[in-house]
């Protein structure tokens, strides 16, 4: 494996040539920047999470001369304010800032990227505005459904019973049962005291499960304020809701979106959103290419994921499809 994948297989560090924050409502307002070539083909990254926000990393998954990159951080993370809101956040507000955003932005249609909460995200959005994407990049599939969510708060604990024991040292004996319910009366209590440690442990422990061979600077960078407000309270918040979908509605609604090229990126040992979404969603869409990462987790930047992820950029580069 390599040491260090980002420098060896993504594309040089860029910085935004322009950005700024776009108030959606009266309580939130999004951080967004673009980066690339201007008059390229656009593409809309969509972070993880819900509340994962953006890294400078995240820009490098694309040719610069080619593509015209937008992100932005979704309501509640990254720059976006106020940081870890979950009021007014609704998945189906989140596809009303991207329609917000492009129309800004003057774009008709743009590429869909997107991994875990992303593609959860990139999905929804497709489906509601098929007309308006060219394609989709999905990794780590998360269809957020029921099984997954009981997964992430209970099933972990097979592979990381260490950091599942973490997350739970500070839930009594008798909330053990519904850890949920546990983490909403703390991420949601009105006192920092209480809800920043919540926070800080719940994004401790996804960080801790991300990679196949362990990452202690993921999981220092999972401990930030900056990242553990938003990733902790909004997690919960769209658990306790189920995603605002109706169960399997990401499956069921796969037709609209069955003509469009996409891709389906998965690490065969991803802990955090196992294979088997990532697989019940091209049985659904068996005209998506698949590949299996046999030496991957959950993370985009581990050397597998973020090649074959560069290469299906590449191939809608220069062919508007994937292989």
């Amino acid at each position: 494996m390599i040491d260090t994948p980002s420098e060896q297989i993504l594309f040089p560090a860029i910085e935004p040539y322009q950005s700024g924050m776009l108030p959606v409502d009266e309580l939130h307002t999004l951080y967004w920047e673009e980066c690339g070539n201007p008059s390229g083909i656009p593409v809309l990254f969509l972070h993880g999470g819900p509340g994962g926000g953006l890294t400078a990393k995240h820009r490098r998954f694309f040719d610069p001369a080619y593509y015209r990159i937008v992100l932005f951080d979704q309501r509640g993370a990254g720059r976006s304010t106020p940081l870890g809101e979950y009021r007014n956040n609704t998945t189906q507000l989140l596809i009303a800032d991207i329609e917000h955003l492009r129309q800004m932005l003057g774009i008709e249609q743009w590429l869909m990227f997107g991994g875990s909460w992303g593609s959860t995200l990139a999905l929804a959005y497709g489906q509601a505005h098929p007309e308006r994407c060219t394609g989709f990049v999905l990794r780590g599939i998360f269809l957020c459904t029921r099984p997954e969510i009981d997964w992430f708060l209970n099933g972990i604990k097979w592979f990381f019973p260490e950091a599942h024991a973490q997350f739970t040292a500070s839930i009594s004996q008798h909330e053990q049962d519904d850890l949920l319910l546990a983490y909403q009366k703390r991420l949601f209590s009105p006192d920092p005291a209480v809800y920043l440690p919540a926070a800080r442990t719940w994004s401790r422990y996804e960080g801790s499960c991300l990679f196949l061979r362990p990452d202690s600077d993921a999981v220092e960078q999972f401990s930030s304020e900056a990242v553990s407000l938003g990733l902790g309270r909004l997690e919960a918040h769209y658990f306790l809701n189920n995603g605002f979908f109706t169960e399997d509605q990401l499956i069921r609604n796969v037709d609209r979106i069955r003509h469009l090229p996409a891709v389906i990126v998965q690490g065969r040992y991803d802990i955090v959103c196992p294979p088997l979404s990532a697989y019940r969603l091209h049985e659904a869409w068996p005209q998506a290419k698949f590949h299996m990462i046999a030496d991957a987790g959950h993370a985009a930047t581990e050397p597998g994921t973020a090649a074959a992820l560069v290469v299906a950029i590449e191939q809608f580069k220069t062919k508007g499809s994937f292989d």
